[in-house]
């Protein structure tokens, strides 16, 4: 299987450049089929190198070739597929290829089909660069991959300005984080003289005066912009700019659950940082909270699951933060399951409704288009964290953790899942329950998505229902097979960090607060959205203050645009017109301009009267000898 590795990534990528070169003249068909092949063989190889390191124990390391040595610096283009990655290329491959394969139905009528088809493809293949990369530098490349495609695939639709609008916000707050991420790797350099994963956790065990608050500070930075952390938030609701199954693929598979990826392949270095670590978890906890505020009052059905997501990533980082690293993982493979499918499951309902996103005109749904009804309805019931499903089992892991870390973080983390319950159910009732409230034409317009659509649905719907069973906790009578599996990645830090057992009747406590939470939130939603048939006002309505914040995003972008833009846009146009047109364009121009006058005055000695040339030779000679016997100095 080794020797077969680096074709995970490389097909991908050869689709890329086929789809790519051939997007105006392949038919759409062979177009889409070699997207999906490609993907789908790479999907295959992930298995096998799967299999192979849960039989083996071994990770898997492949030397392609020596990217460059400078001095002290040696860094090859090299590949590790351990436990950790292992998994992350079954997510990004095996749900990679059901989004893709979804686009097929989705993006079938679009002019741009060949050009998506490429840039899905070279997603993947940055995804998979970023985590089967061998040491950091191979990581940035494949970081810095994916923020390109991202700008690409949100602004897909161009010719909207504020689709491109939305493009360029995402590209440039996660170059900000990119930053940080840059220069963290620079620290690492400079304190362990490596750069390779292998080498830099094996010293950071000994290197006890090491900057690791730094190191890992900026490390999180770069994970703040990626995945979407507060105050770098911002730009994933918007890119909601690009077409839906865009939307999953960067929401579900991708990006932003690269900073996770990064903070638990780094685990090491964040355990000998303490301080960073709840650093970690309070802005984890803040912006899960913050975000699901905001998902409450939202009226496009992709926002809310926009606002989900950057929910959902806040779980994972506080699971980060307080030591629970295969619990935060164990988050980012659900997630992957049922977030992809209520995105997916969102785009079938904006087919059937011609392009409409505004639940306020949906309603009564469920009995129309049944397929996407009964998928999503399970992907609802999994990231509400109500049992058997997926989402309950990775959410309680974390919650369990942060109640043996401060009973704090817990209430509020509840607090959080009883929302994320409301704010689920609620679109699910505004979407499928009632009656109609769209136009006639849409309620003619209205039917199921095609097979291509709907299979990688019941797919998705089936892992997010049963996708949870790898991480049934002891207390009820099971098997961590995960945990098991990821052990020797966080093997150090849980002898660093300890075991926090809780008693079992704590467990059962916990595990029955948090489902009561969401039951009662569910419940709720269903009286006020149902049985009162209660419809979100329109924008030109008036709201309560609370719910107007909400509704506004708490005025997050305007308070950036205030703070931020307008005083770079005031400080650049002082200098373009200040600095650079009077200043600097001023002495260039004044010098031009000096150098004209004066050389009118002196073109005026060039008379072509020969006499005159005569004379001033002379008179030159004459000087010069006048200069020579010293009579004057110049």
């Amino acid at each position: 299987m080794d020797k077969y590795i680096w074709l995970i990534p490389l097909l991908p990528l050869a689709g890329f450049v086929i789809n790519g070169i051939g997007r105006n003249t392949l038919p759409k068909g062979v177009i889409g089929f070699i997207g999906n092949l490609l993907v789908l063989i790479s999907f295959g190889l992930s298995v096998g190198a799967f299999i192979q390191i849960k039989t083996t124990g071994q990770p898997i390391n492949v030397d392609l070739f020596t990217w460059f040595s400078v001095g002290a610096l040696k860094v090859n283009f090299a590949f590790l597929v351990d436990q950790l990655s292992s998994i992350m290329l079954l997510i990004i491959t095996g749900v990679g290829f059901l989004i893709h394969l979804y686009s097929v139905g989705y993006m079938h009528d679009d002019e741009g089909f060949g050009k998506f088809f490429a840039y899905l493809n070279l997603f993947v293949f940055f995804m998979l660069l970023l985590v089967l990369g061998s040491n950091y530098l191979v990581m940035f490349i494949g970081w810095e991959g994916v923020g390109l495609c991202s700008y690409l695939l949100i602004g897909f639709w161009y010719t909207n300005p504020n689709y491109a609008e939305a493009a360029k916000k995402a590209f440039i707050m996660n170059r900000i984080g990119d930053l940080g991420f840059l220069i963290g790797i620079f620290v690492i350099f400079h304190t362990f003289d490596s750069i390779t994963y292998a080498e830099v956790f094996k010293r950071a065990a000994y290197v006890h005066d090491a900057p690791f608050v730094l190191i890992t500070l900026l490390l999180f930075v770069g994970a703040v912009g990626k995945s979407a952390q507060l105050p770098l938030f911002t730009w994933l609701p918007d890119a909601m700019a690009g077409p839906t199954p865009v939307s999953a693929l960067i929401h579900a598979a991708t990006m932003v659950t690269a900073g996770v990826y990064m903070i638990a392949r780094s685990n090491i270095l964040f355990t000998m940082a303490p301080e960073t670590m709840e650093v970690i978890a309070i802005i984890g906890l803040a912006t899960a909270a913050f975000a699901a505020l905001i998902a409450v009052t939202q009226t496009d059905i992709k926002k809310v699951l926009a606002y989900s997501t950057v929910s959902q990533l806040g779980y994972m980082f506080l699971g980060l933060g307080v030591g629970a690293y295969t619990g935060a993982f164990f988050h980012v493979l659900t997630h992957a399951f049922f977030k992809a499918l209520l995105f997916l499951g969102a785009g079938s309902v904006i087919h059937a409704m011609g392009g409409e996103q505004d639940m306020r005109k949906m309603g009564g749904l469920a009995g129309k288009i049944k397929i996407t009804f009964v998928t999503m309805l399970v992907g609802t019931i999994a990231i509400a964290g109500i049992p058997p499903f997926s989402g309950f089992f990775s959410k309680d892991e974390i919650l369990a953790a942060a109640y043996a870390h401060s009973t704090t973080f817990y209430v509020v983390g509840v607090i959080t899942a009883m929302l994320t319950s409301f704010y689920m159910f609620r679109m699910m009732y505004l979407t499928f329950w009632g009656k109609f409230r769209g136009t006639h034409e849409q309620d003619h317009h209205l039917h199921e998505s095609p097979r291509s659509m709907t299979i990688p649905l019941i797919v998705l719907a089936i892992l997010s229902a049963v996708g949870g069973m790898i991480g049934v906790p002891a207390v009820m009578g099971g098997h961590h097979e995960l945990g098991a599996y990821l052990a020797p990645v966080f093997e150090a830090s849980h002898k660093i960090l300890g075991e926090h057992e809780l008693a079992a009747s704590t467990e059962w406590l916990l595990m029955g607060l948090s489902v009561g939470g969401a039951l009662i939130a569910m419940a709720y939603a269903y009286v006020k959205y149902v049985k009162n048939a209660h419809v979100p006002v329109e924008d030109t309505e008036e709201r309560s203050i609370l719910a107007n914040l909400s509704y506004h995003k708490f005025y997050v972008d305007e308070i950036y645009d205030f703070l931020i833009r307008r005083p770079l846009d005031a400080l650049s146009g002082f200098f373009y017109n200040v600095v650079e047109r009077l200043g600097i364009d001023g002495l260039v121009n004044d010098i031009g301009k000096g150098t004209l006058e004066s050389s009118k005055a002196l073109r005026l000695l060039q008379t072509g009267n020969v006499g005159f040339y005569i004379f001033m030779m002379v008179a030159g000679i004459i000087a010069i000898l006048l200069y020579s016997l010293k009579l004057f100095t110049i």
